[in-house]
């Protein structure tokens, strides 16, 4: 059998064994597709859908929904802020620079951070600093701080270690060495790494409100519970408004600071 046939026969394998698994995932789901895609089934769902047009476009629905956003705007920047000082401050054991021990336990403690999805980090930190955006913050900063540590971690073990060596030989302290040596050529991807969480907690300090931590999920929470679906789609809109806003001003930071 040539190698041409074998691939052919692999990847023929693999698409089977995939197919299975989704119809073994909709039989145990029990997911009934007839009624989903029914005539009676996409009819209310079209019915739904019209209830959140047009929009509360209301002065005092507009204003809250500003304040919400301000709030998830913060949320997410001082969330992302206090991740990457964390993230700093766990990195340079886990990588290795004040020995193994240091660096076992400072990856446990990362592994810890970043095993919690950010819901879980919401719920518990509601519970521990009360309702509001404060729990949204701190709940932020602990997953992502766990994310970024990791990351961090990666570029210092994979930046030439010579410069500080350098500089060190040269009389140079640990944090001048470091600070001189390692971080002007590692800078530009730990940057990177911070505003790609950035990008990512925006949305998610959206959904935290769904938990009682603030920001504009709280407010879309509150407005589907009281089934006023025009008041939620102006909050979905400014959601949409806001993740494209920090995603084009992440974009253009990157290409300003990273790829400089």
């Amino acid at each position: 059998m040539n190698r041409a046939r074998r691939g052919l026969l692999h990847a023929l394998g693999w698409t089977l064994a995939i197919l299975v698994a989704v119809a073994a995932s909709f039989i145990y789901l029990q997911i009934d597709s007839g009624s989903l895609l029914s005539s009676e089934g996409l009819g209310q769902m079209l019915g739904y859908a019209r209830e959140f047009f047009p929009p509360d476009l209301t002065s005092v629905q507009l204003s809250a929904v500003a304040k919400g956003a301000l709030e998830t705007l913060a949320m997410s920047a001082l969330g992302t802020l206090l991740a990457a000082l964390l993230g700093m401050l766990f990195a340079l054991p886990a990588a290795g620079r004040f020995g193994a021990a240091a660096q076992t336990l400072a990856r446990f403690l990362l592994n810890a951070l970043r095993a919690v999805p950010e819901l879980v980090w919401g719920a518990l930190m509601v519970l521990a600093a009360g309702l509001g955006p404060n729990a949204g913050t701190l709940a932020l900063a602990l997953h992502t701080g766990g994310v970024l540590g990791r990351l961090f971690a990666e570029a210092l073990e994979n930046t030439p270690a010579e410069p500080a060596e350098a500089l060190r030989l040269a009389g140079s302290g640990r944090v001048a060495a470091f600070a001189y040596g390692t971080l002007p050529g590692v800078w530009p991807q730990l940057v990177a790494y911070i505003l790609y969480r950035w990008e990512n907690n925006i949305r998610m300090a959206s959904v935290l409100g769904f938990v009682g931590a603030g920001g504009l999920g709280q407010m879309l929470y509150f407005s589907l519970s009281l089934f006023q679906q025009a008041q939620a789609a102006t909050v979905i809109l400014a959601m949409l408004v806001l993740v494209l806003g920090v995603d084009a001003l992440s974009a253009w930071a990157r290409q300003r600071w990273v790829s400089a």
